[in-house]
């Protein structure tokens, strides 16, 4: 199970290795969204077998089910389904570059820019016309930013990048709940909601930048990968290994913070999922860092399953992720104090 096999494409084309034990992992992963993605669309107020559903998604059997799976499932699912791949892998960027399981995406600041970018653009009105979803996402482009050059002293480190994320957080949540104060009944109840994070009421509209984000910034990601285990070794060793350190760290940084970004824009901020994922993932594969791959798939997993658990209840999905995902904060956190880890 713990093998491995190096292949190569072509004479001179890119090598690797490819170890059985996480590619089994994240075929078995594979697998389970793939079924939490087709329960998605039997689940509501009009219930459809799988196999109807199925049908419906190739534009066979009854035309209400095609309706319906069209109109109101698929686009939902598929959200959830992009949502979860963006956070697991920019949690395991953001991970990987401070070399803490603490620094995911909803902790150092760059979700909480959303938030209050969203908020102020519902308390203000200039929402309206930009939209929450654009307006979420150029608030965390701007968190991100303000993050890395507060962060910048001759370059940048990650133990600086999660210290300054975490201030800047602080700061975007104390805005966030000032506007909260400052907004009308009904103001706030819309805040409230996109704060939660929900896959309800996703519309095709919510999908195409996302997907497109996702297309784009996944295989970056994937081909930087080299870059991110050289920077786990530290910079020193980084550069004797060739890394280009600074601008390797702002690369995956961008195309982390694009994942986030996109996601938060289209779904709201669902908790926990970017810090969780990665760290399922490492322990699933039993490798020194969190796995890319795997930690993208377990965050479909996460957020997928829980949409479906929530959905009996009427719960947003990123209630049900909370529930999970601050205990499991709380396990980390004691568990750096019993092993004397600065994490």
């Amino acid at each position: 199970m713990d093998g491995q096999t190096t292949f190569r494409v072509g004479d001179r084309g890119p090598s690797g290795v490819l170890r059985a034990r996480p590619f089994w992992v994240a075929v078995v992963l594979a697998v389970l969204v793939f079924l939490c993605f087709c329960l998605g669309l039997t689940f509501g107020d009009y219930p459809l077998t799988v196999f109807d559903a199925m049908r419906a998604l190739f534009w066979y059997g009854d035309p209400t089910a095609v309706d319906i799976v069209y109109d109101l499932r698929l686009p939902r699912v598929l959200v959830g389904l992009l949502v979860g791949l963006a956070f697991g892998l920019s949690g395991a960027v953001f991970q990987t570059l401070a070399r803490n399981a603490l620094a995911s995406p909803d902790v150092i600041g760059v979700a909480a820019g959303a938030n209050t970018a969203a908020v102020a653009g519902i308390v203000f009105g200039f929402g309206a016309s930009l939209g929450t979803s654009t307006t979420a996402l150029l608030g965390a482009l701007a968190s991100a930013t303000a993050i890395y050059l507060l962060a910048w002293r001759r370059g940048t480190t990650g133990y600086r990048i999660v210290l300054v994320g975490i201030g800047v957080s602080a700061l975007f949540t104390s805005l966030t709940s000032y506007l909260l104060q400052r907004a009308d009944v009904f103001q706030a109840q819309r805040a409230v909601l996109w704060l939660t994070g929900s896959l309800n009421l996703r519309e095709w509209k919510h999908v195409g930048p996302l997907a497109v984000a996702v297309l784009v910034l996944v295989p970056v990601v994937l081909l930087m990968s080299r870059w991110l285990s050289g920077l786990m070794l530290g910079d020193d060793t980084a550069r004797g290994l060739g890394v280009p350190v600074q601008k390797a760290r702002l690369a995956l940084m961008l195309a982390g913070v694009g994942l986030v970004a996109f996601a938060t824009a289209a779904a709201g901020p669902v908790a926990f999922v970017s810090l969780v994922s990665p760290q399922i993932g490492l322990r699933l594969t039993r490798r020194p860092t969190p796995p890319l791959v795997v930690s993208a798939l377990t965050g479909a997993l996460v957020v997928l399953a829980g949409d479906l658990l929530g959905r009996p209840f009427g719960l947003p999905v990123g209630v049900v992720t909370g529930a999970i995902g601050a205990p499991y904060l709380l396990w980390l956190l004691s568990r750096a104090k019993r092993l004397g880890s600065g994490a």
